[in-house]
């Protein structure tokens, strides 16, 4: 079984998957699609699909975890990531990839143990959970990893 655990964004959208056998991960990766050269929030969404699409086809997941938006004080960039979800769950749908959804504070519990845990305690868990051959920048990629993660560490117990 593939899972793929998705972090939206309408600039950089993380992505990481857990080839799970046998309720044992086999393999783990993660990285980040760039649409930041779309001019327009059209543009990099139209790309965001693509690039999706692409992952999908690439990896086949048998199912995606998806973080899920988070509310925020400024209200134009909640619309921005609702509108990046919205493709990815397109895409997800078109594929007929069944989709869970988790909020920021229980991937961060499962991953952590603190729903509170900032970015950098969240990267260095993953790091410390998979030892990944190369390091990504970016940390959209290790969240998405830690959203796969929390898919997993549920699904171990049913």
């Amino acid at each position: 079984m593939i899972i793929i655990g998705l972090d939206p964004g309408s600039r950089y959208c993380g992505y990481g998957l857990l080839q799970i056998e046998d309720r044992k991960i086999l393999a783990a990766g993660c990285d980040v699609l760039d649409v930041t050269k779309g001019k327009t929030l059209s543009l990099r969404l139209k790309s965001l699909y693509e690039n999706i699409i692409a992952v999908l086809d690439e990896y086949q997941p048998e199912i995606a975890a998806v973080e899920s938006i988070f509310f925020h004080r400024q209200v134009r960039s909640v619309f921005t990531l609702g509108h990046a979800r919205g493709v990815i769950l397109l895409a997800l749908a078109m594929k007929d990839i069944p989709i869970v959804e988790y909020s920021p504070r229980e991937i961060k519990k499962s991953v952590c143990g603190n729903g509170s845990a900032s970015k950098q305690q969240v990267r260095y868990m993953i790091n410390k959970i998979y030892p990944l051959k190369e390091s990504p920048k970016r940390d959209d990629a290790f969240d998405a990893l830690a959203v796969a993660t929390c898919y997993y560490n549920r699904m171990k117990w049913l």
